[in-house]
């Protein structure tokens, strides 16, 4: 009875339409895209901040735990509940209806409402000639401005490094449990919190509200960091002290409203250079001569392994032609209905699990080898591949540089035309799904999916993994690709049947810890990986008393942290 007069109040806010109680309209919100699930009362669909305050207000007074969650992207299942052994009933606060970009000093920074994605905030800095401050690889499927923020996601970028600011407007549970607003984006929009938040989201502001400020909207030290090419330390991991700042790295124990960011300059030109090698000190070589010897730093660099390439090409296929054809926009509509198909198929009990990968995968035999002769003769000859994009005054250091390195090295390289880049950098960026796709084609056959998220430190030569014996031959498949200027690799593994894939995962990465790696990387930790006792002291400072996504990294999920 005490949870329906909760529900009851909350509708009167927000209206019965944007309260979602039954299982069926629920699971896209309480289910992991790829990892996690758990019950919830109802999901919630504000469209107002200020609703949010509303709605928080309820939950604090009636003991509620408060899942804030964005475009639900995320790869470790940080964002929805993580099983059902909660203290509390839990609220899922879904946040994309209000999706608000407000541009500033002419695109030089912007402030991102909580439900605002990526791909728009690129779209809407264009007519300006500026980028976003990160680049992720789900950033084409609708992820979210401030989910990046919250989990210092890093992306492909080599000069930019993780996601973070110093300004946001947040609302938090104090050690006495009462609700309070932290206004840290340095713009006058009142005194009491529904003002604010009510000024901000209709963008009731001056120029003259908006201050000058000295606080950080992005990382303005990485780009010296991922140089030093000497340290026995990785260039960025989740967990860097250095960026847990109010909204970055929170991870969800707080209520994110807004951020406020820097951007860039978009460069003039971009070539793409596509180099191979079956040596992978050639790599390492190659690596530390551009981060220690160009003037101009790399755009990206994204490695790929042959194993990977094959599954992408076979298993990404459909992704692939999807994006090419339809382009990105047509991504988020694409998996809000793989969602819907796969929920339907669920309830007809004759169509398989996962009928919608089923279904894509059947259908992508029929179209012809979508991949560049170039690519393809570089496949037979190496093993490794690195996509290396240049801007501007680096194309032509590069261009020097590769002319000459391979004449006593194995390997080689060709700069890519447009429609060679285009090709290469599609074909790495859907190879993060294949191992899944893979998995639930041979789910039956095989044991469970490992994907791990490693930062190897800057000196490490033996970047690329040789697995002792006894752990190589309990694994089916290992596909690997990252981003390796700054050596994060994800390392992905299907176990064999029978083998127990959590203890294998504790072997694996206390090889990891013995090379002085961390982890994760890039991904947030998430209900994957435990939080290191620096990360769990932030957790806890931010949400004294657990009523915020309690659980993320393996933390406790009961009030007080008890």
């Amino acid at each position: 009875m005490k949870n329906k007069n909760v529900i009851d109040k909350i509708k009167k806010i927000i209206g019965d339409k944007n309260v979602l109680t039954s299982e069926w309209n629920k699971l896209p919100y309480s289910k992991g895209w790829r990892y996690g699930a758990g019950n919830a009362l109802a999901v919630l669909k504000p469209v107002k901040l200020s609703d949010i305050w509303k709605i928080l207000q309820i939950c604090i007074e009636e003991d509620i735990i408060v899942i804030m969650q964005a475009a639900n992207t995320g790869l470790t299942g940080g964002s929805t509940p993580f099983g059902n052994n909660y203290d509390r009933p839990i609220l899922i606060l879904n946040t994309m209806r209000i999706n608000s970009i407000h541009i500033l000093n002419n695109g030089n920074q912007i402030v991102g409402l909580t439900g605002s994605t990526l791909y728009d905030l690129e779209k809407k800095l264009k007519p300006f000639g500026r980028e976003p401050h990160s680049i992720i690889g789900s950033t084409s499927i609708g992820a979210s401005i401030i989910g990046g923020i919250c989990n210092n996601a890093g992306g492909s970028l080599v000069q930019r490094g993780p996601s973070y600011t110093e300004m946001a407007l947040y609302a938090r549970i104090n050690k006495n449990g009462k609700l309070e607003l932290v206004n840290e984006l340095d713009i006058n929009l009142g005194s009491n919190p529904e003002e604010i938040l009510d000024n901000l989201q209709n963008q009731n502001y001056k120029k003259s509200d908006i201050k000058n400020t000295n606080k950080l909207g992005s990382d303005d030290k990485y780009s010296k960091i991922v140089r030093q090419i000497n340290e026995n330390t990785p260039a960025r991991f989740n967990s860097d002290n250095r960026l847990l700042y109010g909204a970055s790295g929170s991870a969800g124990k707080i209520a994110v409203f807004a951020v406020r960011l820097d951007t860039y300059l978009k460069p003039i030109k971009n070539k793409v250079f596509y180099v191979g090698s079956n040596n992978p000190d050639v790599f390492w070589k190659i690596r530390r001569d551009i981060l220690s010897k160009f003037k101009t730093l790399p755009t990206l660099g994204d490695y790929l392994h042959r194993d990977c390439y094959d599954a992408a090409k076979k298993y990404s296929k459909d992704t692939f032609l999807v994006i090419e054809r339809l382009g990105t926009t047509f991504l988020p509509t694409l998996f809000e209905l793989k969602r819907k198909v796969d929920n339907i198929a669920e309830k007809l009990k004759f169509l398989p699990n996962n009928f919608s990968d089923r279904l894509m995968q059947f259908l992508s035999n029929f179209f012809p080898n979508h991949l560049p002769k170039r690519m393809e003769k570089f496949r037979d000859l190496y093993k490794h591949h690195w996509i290396i994009e240049m801007s501007d005054e680096g194309i032509n250091e590069a261009r020097d540089y590769f002319s000459k390195v391979f004449e006593n090295s194995d390997g080689d390289y060709f700069e890519c035309n447009n429609f060679e880049s285009k090709k290469a950098s599609l074909h790495r960026f859907v190879s993060a799904s294949a191992i899944g796709r893979y998995h639930i084609l041979n789910s039956k056959k095989h044991g469970e999916m490992m994907s791990l998220d490693i930062a190897f430190p800057r000196n490490e030569k033996k970047w690329f993994e040789d697995l002792p014996k006894e752990i190589d031959d309990m694994l089916e498949m290992k596909l690997y690709y990252g981003h390796l200027f700054c050596h994060v690799l994800h390392q992905n593994y299907i176990v064999k049947k029978g083998v127990d894939g959590e203890r294998l995962k504790n072997e694996l990465l206390k090889i990891y810890d013995k090379r002085g790696a961390e982890y994760p990387a890039e991904h947030n930790v998430g209900h994957e990986y435990k939080a290191k006792p620096s990360l769990k002291k932030f957790y806890k400072e931010l949400d004294p008393t657990n009523g915020f996504n309690p659980g993320i990294g393996k933390t406790s999920k009961n009030k007080n942290w008890a």
